[in-house]
């Protein structure tokens, strides 16, 4: 296979884009990308999105190509719920290794605000097994908070360690400029924000969020287009069942731990070697169950960890410099390819927020309650 690399990035503010179409948000992204590659047009793009049916409209590649002015490319669209934008990531990576494409523009774009709240949450509940899980009306939220109480009684977790990963966020967050919630908050606004399902609190769980993030991936043909050119050395994909009941442990993501195994495995790296990690924080317990199956921390450890201090800045690694999905904000099928352009950008040493030193990158993108998982590793 060919080596692939990430020569250009765009990101919008993440936030509610009520003023702007879906085509209108990718395309602002896309033409940040292309720009920051030089002016390079790619041969292809793919697009990362969940609910386009739901809010606007399919045929997503050509209709951001065209608007784009980039019509007459190869284009397609893919969808693995929340990890949409990973599944984009790895097509694109796949179109570039294979050297069926030279240039190959990836997109993540979502409006969540397009439609009435009841709507996108029953939209997003879908990432769920329908026949299953979604009939008795449980909500995702629901699903999520299932596993956070488990997993809390089952480690002697505390509401108010649990608690510190949402203000970390909001720490971060704060100075980085595309984010949605760039407030800080104390631990007491966690604990006694309201209730969305018991034990998950309002500021345990990400906002609703439009946005769009593009990236430029080239072969090494064309790598010196950017004077800082990142590589995608690793990429892993694995799958898990979207209905909790069959889980083999319900405190475990089996398809965060594969996706992980299978990145390092390919670029020759360890979880211990990794200096800057972008996660998927959607609820904190996500946070705490991935960074244990990445190999961050010890199982039923994390909550603890990072309420002694961990994963700050100064430490190794430091995860979600960006904020993460809690306060840069989660446009579910973008989300992947914020992750890939916040990584690119710390290693580039060009991150507009809380910059972090480092050779090595992670990102992982989660699909569901952990039933579709990419990870990546970055180089510089």
């Amino acid at each position: 296979m060919k080596s692939v690399y990430i020569v250009g990035v765009g990101m919008t503010r993440v936030g509610k884009h009520t003023h702007l179409s879906l085509r209108d948000l990718a395309s602002e992204a896309v033409l940040k990308a292309i720009d920051d590659a030089g002016g390079e047009k790619p041969q292809a793009i793919v697009v990362g999105n969940m609910l386009s049916s739901l809010v606007e409209q399919e045929n997503l590649a050509a209709l951001i190509a065209d608007h784009s002015g980039l019509r007459g490319i190869s284009g397609f669209k893919t969808e693995s719920a929340c990890s949409s934008g990973g599944s984009a990531l790895v097509a694109g990576y796949s179109l570039v290794a294979s050297g069926l494409f030279d240039k190959v523009l990836v997109v993540g774009v979502e409006k969540l605000h397009e439609r009435p709240t009841p709507d996108t949450t029953r939209g997003l509940a879908y990432a769920a097994d329908a026949d299953y899980e979604l009939i008795y009306g449980i909500s995702f939220a629901g699903l999520n908070a299932l596993v956070m109480r488990y997993y809390m009684d089952r480690y002697g977790i505390s509401r108010e360690e649990m608690a510190w990963w949402p203000v970390m966020m909001h720490e971060n967050g704060y100075y980085n400029p595309f984010a949605q919630l760039r407030k800080k908050i104390t631990l007491d606004e966690v604990i006694n924000s309201p209730v969305i399902a018991d034990p998950i609190r309002l500021y345990d769980s990400c906002p609703l969020s439009d946005g769009a993030a593009a990236v430029m991936l080239t072969s090494e043909k064309f790598k010196s287009i950017n004077d800082s050119p990142i590589k995608i050395s690793g990429v892993g994909d694995a799958v898990d069942s979207p209905d909790l009941s069959s889980r083999f442990e319900l405190d475990r993501l089996y398809a965060s731990r594969l996706s992980a195994e299978r990145a390092f495995k390919m670029a020759k790296k360890e979880a211990k070697q990794v200096d800057i990690a972008e996660i998927h924080d959607a609820y904190s317990i996500i946070a705490a169950i991935t960074l244990e199956e990445i190999g961050f921390a010890e199982k039923g450890t994390a909550p603890k960890l990072w309420a002694e201090g961990r994963f700050r800045k100064g430490d190794r690694p430091v995860i979600n410099p960006s904020g993460g999905l809690k306060s840069r904000g989660h446009p579910v099928g973008a989300t992947g390819v914020y992750q890939a352009a916040e990584i690119a950008m710390q290693l580039r040493g060009d991150f507009p927020g809380m910059q972090v030193n480092g050779d090595i990158g992670l990102s992982q993108n989660v699909g569901g309650v952990g039933s579709n998982v990419i990870t990546l590793i970055y180089t510089r």
